[in-house]
């Protein structure tokens, strides 16, 4: 296992788990303009996203305390997201999880 972990602010994900959890969903074609609204917190490193693989889901999450209800985050995938930009696609594979995945995975923030 990496013990890989996604943190955000105060927050944090156990991405190996979360991982886990996605198996249980479908993978379903995501547009990644609705999915990038913190990108500019998110250190990227070029070189690594020239070489991600694209057709790997990215991971995302419902927002626990999101307003309006709806709002995800992305807790897997922000390098290949970078190269989908530089090649001006405008979908990715994602797997969203549900609530209840979410709070399995989250470590840190919100009610905890």
């Amino acid at each position: 296992m990496s013990d890989e972990m996604f943190t955000l602010l105060g927050w944090a994900w156990d991405v190996d788990l979360a991982t886990r959890l996605a198996r249980r969903h479908p993978v379903r074609p995501a547009a990644i303009r609705t999915l990038i609204g913190v990108k500019d917190l998110i250190r990227i490193d070029p070189d690594h996203a020239a070489t991600v693989d694209l057709t790997k889901p990215l991971l995302v999450v419902p927002l626990p305390c999101a307003l309006p209800p709806g709002n995800r985050l992305v807790i897997d995938g922000w390098h290949r997201i970078h190269r989908a930009l530089d090649l001006r696609m405008e979908k990715l594979p994602a797997i969203l999880l549900d609530p209840a995945d979410e709070r399995r995975c989250r470590l840190r923030g919100g009610d905890i």
